[in-house]
């Protein structure tokens, strides 16, 4: 299957399917020497996993990662003090599937004759015809995004080492959008969510905090407590604390379910949906995206502008849309309203508006990029549709029975999170290496005069 592989200097490549084994992220570019923990990519990977909530589908996947391969599994030399640290190998992170059951198979085959309608499934059995990956959607589920979210989750933290923070939240959905949010008040209160969500999540806390789950143990074994997991998945749900949304925003400060700075918005937010999800229908909504500390001159011009890579996200499921700073509001400004006019003080640049975005002529310009995503609702709905049956073209209808997520703007924030650090991270290490060979050029005795 083409389309699978991101990056040129950080590359990502990502397999696998909603009810094949499991899913796999490799990455290479990853320098040597990051002390990386499957407890740090699971932190990041259970912002995305369903199940947890109201907003999402109730398919009771853990998500749990397992780094095979790319780490050292001891120190190199007695003393180095680099276990567990990254060799400059390929990294390969992989998800096993563990909430697969008969019966939602079959309720997957009972229904894959009739394509469900504003989803891949016609075009997908189209193009790769009765061997087609049906069975969940295949590769056109929402859940191979685990896998964007794993190879993010490293991209992250090199870019964190490199004084460049992304992070994202909702900013609309179901017709409720946030108020305008300052970035540094955004960037903690995303933090506070992150920190509750560990908090509260009973496989963190059962599997990791308590060490059933450790860096030390081999493939194997940690193969055989996932095993062990497959069976108890009910049982470890059962251990999350019982914390009221008032509890929550009082020891946390955020909302329980909705990512949003604003928590009186994302409970508005969570009101509206739950009312469209009792009809058998879906939302959507926007999701925005900040990165801080972005240095001035990233990215490249024509064909590979910063913009237009970051334009790469409509390859999420479900994002319709991608805009940069104003978007598409520019086309009711005047040029004077567009401008982000700049001025210089203490002998630094500082613009006295951002409706670039952050990025003109495809490259960056120091200030904060700003991104939103166009979420459409979920396909999978509760309502007769009309459809076809793929194999006699005979017409029919089609109402879902199988597992559904009221909206899936709820988690599509940590992907789009994820996904604009892999572009920035590629980006990142093209520009520093062209800086450098651009300073070396500057230094050397041929090019002086």
């Amino acid at each position: 299957m083409l389309g699978c592989h991101l990056g040129r200097c950080f590359q990502v490549t990502v397999a696998g399917g909603s009810y094949q084994e499991g899913l796999t992220a490799m990455l290479q570019g990853v320098p040597p020497g990051l002390l990386l923990s499957e407890q740090e990519i699971y932190g990041d990977l259970l912002l995305r996993k369903p199940g947890t909530d109201e907003l999402s589908s109730p398919r009771k996947e853990p998500d749990l990662p397992v780094i095979y391969t790319g780490t050292n599994v001891d120190e190199t030399v007695p003393g180095a003090q680099n276990k567990y640290h990254t060799n400059g190998t390929p990294l390969t992170i992989l998800i096993p599937n563990l909430d697969r059951h008969l019966i939602h198979v079959q309720q997957y085959q009972d229904t894959n004759r009739t394509p469900r309608p504003g989803h891949a499934s016609y075009a997908s059995f189209i193009k790769y015809g009765p061997d087609d990956d049906a069975i969940g959607a295949g590769f056109f589920s929402g859940r191979y995004s685990a896998t964007i979210v794993a190879a993010g989750s490293v991209a992250r933290k090199i870019l964190r080492a490199c004084g460049i923070e992304v992070f994202a939240y909702v900013k609309e959905l179901a017709g409720v959008r946030a108020g305008e949010i300052d970035h540094a008040t955004a960037l903690a209160q995303t933090s506070a969510y992150r920190t509750m969500r560990c908090a509260t999540d009973p496989f963190y806390q059962s599997l990791y905090v308590k060490g059933r789950l450790t860096p030390a143990m081999r493939f194997l074994q940690k193969m055989q407590v996932l095993a062990e997991v497959e069976n108890e998945i009910d049982d470890i749900r059962a251990l999350a604390p019982e914390l009221t949304t008032a509890q929550i925003r009082a020891r946390y400060g955020v909302h329980p379910v909705v990512n949003c700075p604003d928590a009186d918005a994302a409970q508005a937010m969570l009101e509206a949906c739950t009312r469209v999800t009792r009809t058998g229908d879906s939302s959507g909504g926007v999701v925005e995206v900040i990165a801080l500390g972005v240095p001035a001159g990233l990215g490249e011009p024509v064909f590979e502008k910063l913009d237009a890579e970051l334009g790469r996200m409509l390859g999420i499921g479900a994002v319709k849309g991608v805009e940069v700073g104003a978007g598409f509001a520019v086309k009711d400004m005047t040029g004077s309203q567009t401008n982000d006019e700049m001025r210089a003080t203490d002998g630094r640049v500082e613009f006295l508006a951002n409706h670039a975005g952050g990025i003109t002529g495809g490259l960056a310009t120091g200030q904060p990029i700003v991104v939103r995503l166009a979420v459409k609702p979920t396909p999978t709905i509760d309502k007769p549709q009309r459809t076809i049956d793929k194999y006699t073209l005979a017409n029919t209808q089609l109402a879902a029975i199988t597992r559904r997520d009221p909206t899936i703007v709820s988690r599509i924030w940590p992907v789009a999170e994820s996904y604009t650090a892999l572009v920035l991270l590629d980006q990142l290490i093209l520009h520093h290496g062209y800086q450098a060979l651009r300073a070396a050029v500057a230094a050397s005795a041929e090019h002086k005069v």
